[in-house]
């Protein structure tokens, strides 16, 4: 004969059990360490963002968290590292257009960019901008490309990298007007923008928070921005969509955590990244750096980076751009 007292106590014990599971196992447990892998050197956009972001996520959740820079090859040994962890909500990676662009500048890389990884959030959007060296007889979008086509292969066009998305930003203006230029890869934009300024380099599509104080100082001529849409941090300046219609170029910044990261836990981040992007603090921040912030879902964010590897994909294949 069944003992109703100790029946409904069971019972009730029972029913507990998922309270208890989901409390033992919330994402992430106060004081837990949580790193975010940069994979590339401080200082730079991808690692200023991360550190915005982390701070304010650590408040938020409670818990540590630790920006730690893994640079080298072209992202690629940061992302590895992380495509390789553990799936346990732990480490994430600052995703950057490394993302969407290494399997093609790249014959061989240690992780599948479309297998390896579950994509969170969508942080923010970057525009870049045309300058031109004040030796250039340009002042428009307009000017620029007449002055190309009057100059077949001769005029020349800076980069901080072979693959970045100011390098590729002027391969998509090549094959959009039809100027042929000639592509000067430097290790970043510092040594870049003061070649321009010196005459040496006629033009670079860069991230409008790399120059921007030298156009507003007179050292730079600036011409456009490159999304569709005018920055606020420059509203002056129109997008070269004007002018050449269709013409897009962002940087971006998001995380990305490694496959097989329970749902749970990446919605939860994607969750809390739309909190701290709601915070004045980190949206003056972020502004400061010409930042435009998104907060998205991770079906959104999967969805952005397959449209642009597609999009870039087919750009580097076109032109034979190869970072080996």
């Amino acid at each position: 004969m069944i003992d109703r007292r100790n029946f409904g106590a069971a019972l009730s014990a029972f029913l507990t059990i998922p309270a208890v599971a989901q409390a033992q196992t919330a994402w992430p447990a106060p004081g837990a360490t949580i790193r975010i892998v940069v994979p590339f050197p401080p200082a730079g956009a991808t690692d200023i963002i991360a550190r915005i972001m982390g701070d304010r996520l650590s408040r938020l959740w409670s818990a540590n968290v630790i920006i730690d820079n893994k640079a080298g090859a072209g992202a690629n040994i940061g992302a590895e590292f992380v495509a390789h962890a553990q799936p346990d909500g732990g480490t994430f990676v600052m995703t950057a257009p490394f993302m969407a662009l290494n399997e093609y500048l790249y014959k061989k890389l240690g992780y599948d960019p479309a297998m390896d990884f579950a994509h969170v959030s969508l942080v923010a959007l970057v525009p870049n901008m045309l300058v031109a060296g004040k030796h250039l007889n340009a002042s428009t979008v307009a000017d620029v490309i007449a002055y190309g086509k009057a100059n077949q292969g001769k005029m020349t066009y800076a980069s901080s990298g072979v693959g970045t998305s100011i390098h590729l930003a002027g391969a998509l203006f090549q094959k959009m007007t039809g100027v042929e230029m000639v592509h000067v890869p430097y290790r970043g934009s510092a040594p870049a923008i003061q070649d321009i300024i010196g005459g040496r380099v006629d033009i670079m599509f860069d991230n409008i928070s790399s120059s921007l104080e030298q156009v507003r100082s007179g050292q730079l001529k600036g011409i456009a921005i490159t999304t569709a849409k005018r920055s606020a941090l420059a509203p002056e300046l129109p997008p070269i969509a004007e002018t050449v219609p269709g013409y897009e170029v962002s940087s971006w910044f998001g995380f990305s955590a490694p496959a097989k990261t329970p749902a749970s836990i990446v919605d939860k981040f994607a969750a809390d990244v739309k909190i701290a992007l709601a915070d004045p603090d980190v949206r003056k921040k972020l502004e400061g750096l010409a930042a435009e912030p998104v907060g998205s879902s991770p079906a959104e964010f999967t969805a952005f980076i397959k449209k642009e590897s597609a999009q870039w994909g087919k750009l580097i294949k076109e032109q034979g751009i190869s970072a080996e």
